[in-house]
Order: C-alpha cells, then structure tokens, then sequence
C-alpha cells in the first residue's frame, strides 16, 4: 500500500504531501484545485509519460516521492519501499528504487506490479484486446496457471527452434534458394578463370593498343636516329681511336670502352626494332582485351574490389554450399524436436482453451450480474475464447475478445468500440469487482470512475468500490456524495492565491468536516437539509 505521496513543482501544485491509508480514500474538492494533478503524479511515479509544460511555471524541475509499505518484497527495506522521479526543464530525468538509480522503463516494469490507475478517458487495459486473456486467466487463478507456465517454457522452447532452422535455412524454399544462388555465383566466378595479375597485364595492352600510333611513330623516330647518328658515328670514332692505340694504352682503353658502347647500342637498335614489329595488334585481339576487362570490373561490382578477393569469396561460399548441404540430417532432427514440442503445445493448449472456455461462461454471469447492480440491466458482457488453429501464441491458441451488448436489440461490439465513459467506467468498475479476489494488485487508483453515471447507479458503484478496498488499497477522485460518504479517508483538495500564486492544498477531513463535505458536493452548498442528507449517507456506511 501507498503510505505516503510527496509531489513537488506540478503544475499548481507547490510542494504537497498526503499520507494515505488502507481502504477506500476519496479525494473531493474544487474544480481545478488540483485533484488530477495528483493522480497525474501517480503516473508519473508509475513511469509514465511526462511533460515539461507541467513544471510549475518559474521552477526548473518537478519532484514526486512515494513510500509504499510492502513487507512480502524483496527490495523493501523494514517493509517500506521508497520511490522517486524527478525531472528537470532541461531534460534530465532521474529515477530511483531505494536510492539506486534506475532507468524509466526499469521503474515502469517495477511499479506496474503495485499500482494500476484507470483514468476518466484511459482504461486502456479494458480496451487493449491482448489484456482480455489476463482477465479471464486471473480470474480462472491456480487451475490454469501451471498449465500456463509450462506452455510458455515450451513456447520458448519451440521459438529458439524454429530461429535456429531459419539461420540454418531449414525451410526448404529458402534453402534451394540459396543453394540456387551460390551456385550460381561459383559457376559464373569459375567460368571466368581469373588469374591473379592477368588484370595488370591486360591494362598494360590496352595502354600500348590505345597509344599504338603514338608508340610506332617514335620508335621509328628512334629507330632512324640510333642507326644513322649512333652506330654509323661510333664505328668511325672506333677507327680512329685504333690507328693511335698502339702510341698509349690510354687510347688503347678508350677504344675498347668505346667498341663496347657500340656493340651495346646495336642490341637496342635489334630492341627497339623489335619493339616496332611487337606493334602489330589486330582488331579481335583488341575486342578480347576489352570484354575481359569489362567482365572483371562486372565480377569485382559484384564480388570483391580484387581479383584476389573474388577468388576468395569464391572459396567461402564453396564452403557454405557444403555447409548448407550437411545441414539437412541437423536440420530434420530440429523439425523432428519441433514437432514434438508442438504436440505438447497442442495438448496444453486444448486443456487449457476447454478451461478457458468453461471459466468464461462462469465470468460472463458474475460480470453481468455486477452490471445489473450498477444499473446496466439491459447489458451484457459476453467473454468469447476463439481457438486459433494454425497459430501459436505465447499464451496458448485462444484469442480471448470482451463483447458488449449496451442495450436490447443492438448488436454485440468489442469494448472498444463503447462510447459511453459512464458505461465504460461501471463495465470496468463491474470487472475490477470479480476479480478483486483474485488480482493481486496491492493499490487501485480511480480517476473520477463517476463521470456520467447517478441516481441508483451512483449507489451501486459506491457500494462496489467499498467491496473492492477491503482486499486493495483504493484511491478515488469523485464528485458523488455516495462515494465520499463511503470512503475510509476523505481528503479535501484546495487552492489557495499567495503571494500572487495558486497553490494546492491537501487536507484529510474529521467526521464533522466529512459530513460538511458530503452536504458541499450533494447540493453545492451547506445548509440544514444537504447536512441531513450528508449524514444519512454516512449512518449508512457505518450500517
């Protein structure tokens, strides 16, 4: 239970803090003096949404702080467990369970195991289709919940199964289709014959084709002018260095140096001539350059920015294709281990959708006959279990669905399809009432669950709200006499101008200011006959 809430810098709100008790505690009070706000802090606490538009305005953060006494938890310390969220204009959000830091999602997942809160235009657990299935299940208890749980272990179970044939291409249409396409790719590499550095090579030829009529010209140029300038000058120079070789060995050294240039420079004459005649390309060799090189620029888009990369990818899915290949004995003991565990899903969940289906009629009576307390005579719940087939769901093979009939003659709708807020709040209200045995949720908060219902109906859901807080702690914000007259605790909530600035005021009434209270919001004001009518309200609560 809720022992204390400390909320600080919220919208009017300055700093506030209201001790709570077990039972039924109904908070009254002005219009705009606050009293959403404080439900709004308990979402916020929760690890609700949050926005910075609620920071009391010249202040640069906002403050909530909730103690809840809950011996039986494991991270309560003597029994309390202190929770705090403070968030700042800046951004900054910082959350904390007993001192430690946690994340906001960390505190949702914490909270939402001690506070549910059903708004004026949020009951969005009633409408949410997948929660139906907890309702029916919570209210069904301990008969099916280890039904429950050992399916859940075996549907996780048949999950990492069935992610493991994926990986391994267990699907047969997915393995040939991959085969098919390394396949391909290893025919179409393979057909290539790619050899390392016949890329480099290739370019060099094309470079010499591309400039061939460049290439010719001077080696002719270079041809003509070793010949005539080179060879034929030398041989003269060495005849007649070898008529004064004989006077010095000076000039005999110089000749044989120069008889070595000469014989030098006829092999290159003999290259670079040979060099002219290697210029003779034809027009196919050309063509055979140019698609080997387009079909290795149209490997390597493909395959690798290499040839030696292609090469290597080439081996690599070689090697998948043998791997996919042996998969298969793998593979079918994965589909055999699946389809047994499978079976054993089948089997829990036909046990169970048979439980499911007989609790639901049972849910169906207690929750119309609720329905018929609140004054919703003419409506009528109907819980549809609708077995799935050819699916597996976490929770079984049944899509459990809430229906309505709101008046005779009408045809059914799905909860979420109801308009009205005063028959979504009884419906929610007459749901809360069955299970309120079996829900284990320690604290109720209810945001104005009086909109648009009185008369009778107002009775009717006082009455069910005094029934649910004897097995949880309720919190409820309303505007009917009947509730406040039944309530454990009343609290008035005021504002007060100071200094300029509105300011929220909480206060926990005695007995005489609660009857006082009761007169106020039964006919807006205190008088003799509203003080009598708040009292007999209040004889009957002690009745």
């Amino acid at each position: 239970m809720i022992t204390t809430l400390h909320i600080k810098n919220i919208g009017i709100i300055e700093d506030i803090t209201i001790d709570f008790n077990q039972g039924l505690n109904v908070l009254t009070g002005e219009t705009g003096a606050g009293k959403t706000l404080i439900i709004d802090s308990l979402q916020i606490i929760s690890g609700g949404r949050f926005s910075k538009e609620m920071i009391r305005r010249g202040e640069n953060h906002s403050f909530v702080e909730l103690c809840m006494y809950e011996p039986d938890n494991e991270k309560a310390i003597d029994g309390n467990i202190i929770v705090s969220r403070e968030i700042s204009l800046n951004g900054k959000n910082m959350c904390k369970i007993n001192g430690r830091m946690v994340t906001v999602n960390e505190l949702k997942e914490f909270m939402k195991q001690f506070i549910e809160i059903h708004g004026q235009n949020d009951n969005q657990n009633l409408l949410e289709n997948k929660m139906h299935l907890n309702y029916l299940d919570g209210f069904i208890g301990e008969k099916i919940s280890d039904k429950k749980q050992k399916y859940i272990e075996l549907y996780e179970q048949y999950c990492e199964v069935k992610q493991e044939l994926k990986s391994n291409y267990g699907d047969e249409k997915e393995r040939q289709r991959k085969l098919d396409l390394l396949r391909y790719q290893i025919k179409e590499i393979e057909e290539a014959k790619l050899k390392v550095n016949e890329e480099e090579e290739l370019e060099e030829k094309r470079k010499i084709i591309v400039n061939a009529e460049k290439i010719t010209e001077n080696l002719q140029e270079a041809d003509k002018l070793i010949a005539e300038n080179g060879i034929d000058s030398i041989s003269m120079a060495i005849r007649a260095l070898e008529k004064i070789e004989q006077i010095d060995s000076k000039y005999e050294k110089a000749t044989s140096e120069l008889k070595n240039i000469y014989y030098e420079l006829q092999e290159l004459a003999r290259d670079v001539n040979g060099y002219r005649s290697d210029m003779d390309f034809d027009e196919e060799e050309r063509d055979f350059i140019e698609e080997r090189l387009d079909l290795m620029n149209s490997l390597k888009r493909k395959y690798g920015n290499t040839i030696e990369e292609i090469l290597k990818y080439n081996e690599s899915i070689k090697e998948e294709v043998e791997h996919i290949e042996n998969l298969e004995e793998y593979n079918a003991k994965l589909r055999k281990k699946q389809k047994e565990i499978e079976e054993q899903m089948k089997l829990l969940a036909e046990q169970m959708h048979e439980i499911r289906s007989k609790k639901a009629k049972e849910l169906n009576e207690r929750i119309n006959q609720e329905l018929e307390e609140l004054e919703m005579k003419n409506a009528e719940i109907q819980v549809k279990v609708n077995y799935l087939e050819n699916e597996y769901l976490r929770t079984g093979k049944d899509n459990v669905t809430f229906y309505m009939i709101t008046n005779k003659g009408e045809a059914e709708k799905e909860l979420s399809k109801i308009a009205s807020g005063g028959e979504m709040s009884r419906t929610m209200l007459a749901i809360k009432k069955v299970l309120a045995d079996s829900d284990k949720m320690p604290v109720l908060v209810f945001d104005e669950i009086d909109t648009g219902i009185s008369g009778k109906a107002a009775n009717s859901v006082a009455n069910k709200l005094k029934r649910i807080a004897k097995n949880h702690q309720v919190m409820c914000i309303s505007h009917l006499p009947n509730i406040a007259a039944l309530a454990d605790y009343n609290y008035f909530i005021s504002k007060e101008i100071y200094e300029d600035r509105t300011k929220t005021q909480v206060k926990l009434l005695q007995e005489e200011e609660v009857i006082e209270e009761i007169a106020r919001i039964s006919s807006g004001e205190i008088n003799k006959i509203s003080l009598q009518y708040a009292n007999e309200l209040r004889n009957k609560k002690a009745s």
